[in-house]
């Protein structure tokens, strides 16, 4: 079966067996989450370089040799399905910081790879050294400590997201996931997946719901007067799922009204709140022990307080568009449950739900030990648009919500008409390049629109953002667009 997707954040596909590219891709995939080299296919899954299976073990023997320390690559089968690769590439992430040989550290960043600054060297230098906390055994913790039932639940849940059945036995799978070592063993990764009782071996690996009538912690007179507090356990499925039914029951609905139809409205988006409570669950630094995921609810916001800081190379200025988790083994057993919807998008569709909903952009606060999220209850009336774009990148005219954009061809700004927007052939490339990919970045409007200057292109945008078509999400390096 050819590959069905694009390279992503755990994906790639090479059109031949560049031993060069090849390194690259061992040192970005150890340095993050670990991924798969497709050899010999193009971004459309098309065939495009035979080689053999001997080809594809000598340029990755080659490749390997260009790392430092060297990265570690096995080579699995694929389905075999005709048209499809022989062998896959599969990088694990790695404990150790890796180079090249040039000196490079790279990164996996979305589709492709990237070189980190000193600064970031050093930070991710420092989380590999703190250790994989995730295969550390339980000490305590058997086998007969998991939940026979929750396994089959993720194992169905898993058949029915990927559409394949899984044929290992259960313990040969569970040491795949990493819940168990080599030997049986529950791992920490293990007890908190599929624990009947992951508190009793780690305490604080709950999450404590407390809600404010006001908009501080201190009632009148000093009193810490919360109207609720409920302390949440169970394994980590468990966990999410309670969490968002105490925070869903205390969210107030409110009204829109939208012509003759009434239609009710959460204070907060419902998959913000969810993908802020999953990526607390998911980023949390499990080793720190004496405080909880805390999720605090007042009066004008909602606060969710992961313990543990930023982790690896990520800064407040890089967090929309890079990806680094500090715990990937539970990531990915939650991603195949389905708790996670995409990998490495959380924020950004949190930011996006929250914005198109009318609130403020969510306020990132990061410490030492902790990391905390803060959303507005606060909407903003306004006027939006939908862009509808039918029309191949050719034409010039397209569709907004009863009104049409133009090209410049058709006249220019001054000869516009009520209920028309005009836009040049820079914009409507980009808008058109929106409507396939839902969000576009400075980097993407300079590639799309090559030998124009930055600021030219940054002036068509802000253009757009006036004119209440497009919205700006995040900030500094961050920064995209969407269409409103």
């Amino acid at each position: 079966m050819a590959p069905a997707r694009t390279s992503n954040q755990t994906l790639a596909l090479l059109p031949d067996g560049n031993v060069r590219a090849i390194a690259e891709h061992l040192v970005a995939f150890a340095n993050a989450d670990g991924g798969t080299l497709v050899i010999g296919f193009d971004e459309r899954g098309k065939a495009i370089a035979r080689m053999t299976p001997e080809d594809i073990e000598n340029a990755l023997r080659e490749a390997a040799g260009l790392t430092k320390p060297m990265v570690r690559a096995s080579l699995e089968p694929a389905d075999g399905a005709a048209g499809g690769p022989s062998l896959l590439v599969k990088v694990p992430r790695s404990t150790d910081l890796h180079s090249l040989l040039d000196g490079r550290v790279l990164v996996r960043m979305g589709g492709g790879n990237r070189a980190l600054t000193g600064d970031e060297i050093r930070n991710l230098a420092t989380s590999k050294t703190s250790g994989d906390f995730e295969m550390e055994l339980v000490p305590g913790a058997t086998m007969a400590d998991l939940d026979d039932a929750l396994i089959t639940e993720y194992i169905g849940k898993r058949e029915l997201r990927t559409r394949r059945q899984i044929t290992q036995d259960r313990e040969t799978l569970l040491r795949e996931v990493g819940a168990l070592d080599a030997r049986g063993n529950p791992t920490v990764c293990g007890i908190l997946l599929f624990g009947r009782n992951p508190q009793a071996f780690l305490p604080n690996s709950g999450v404590v719901f407390v809600k404010w009538p006001g908009v501080d912690v201190r009632a009148e007179g000093g009193g810490m007067g919360y109207g609720r507090r409920e302390e949440i356990g169970g394994p980590l499925a468990r966990v999410i799922e309670k969490a968002w039914q105490v925070t869903f029951e205390e969210m107030r609905v409110g009204a829109i009204v939208k012509g003759p139809q009434r239609e009710e409205v959460l204070e907060y988006p419902e998959l913000a709140v969810r993908e802020a409570l999953v990526n607390a669950v998911c980023h949390r630094d499990y080793r720190l022990k004496g405080r909880r995921i805390e999720i605090r609810k007042f009066a004008d916001r909602l606060e969710m307080i992961s313990p543990g800081g930023l982790a690896g190379y990520i800064t407040l200025d890089n967090i929309i568009e890079e990806h680094y988790s500090r715990n990937p083994r539970l990531v990915q057993g939650l991603y195949q449950w389905g708790y996670i919807e995409e990998l490495g998008l959380g924020i950004d569709r949190m930011i996006e739900e929250l914005t198109m909903a009318g609130h403020p952009q969510p306020k990132f606060d990061a410490k030492a030990n902790s990391f905390s999220v803060i959303m507005s209850n606060m909407r903003e009336r306004r006027m939006t648009q939908n862009i509808v774009i039918n029309q191949p990148i050719s034409s010039t005219r397209m569709t907004i919500e009863g009104a049409t954009v133009t090209d410049g061809s058709e006249g220019g700004a001054s000869g516009s008409t009520p209920g028309q927007l005009t836009v040049n052939e820079r914009q409507a490339r980009m808008l058109h390049y929106l409507r396939e990919h839902g969000r576009i970045t400075n980097r993407d409007f300079q590639t799309l629109v090559p030998n124009v200057s930055p600021e030219t292109l940054r002036m068509d945008l802000a253009d757009l953002v006036d004119k209440n078509v497009l919205m700006r999400v995040g900030e500094k390096k961050g920064t995209y667009y969407i269409l409103k």
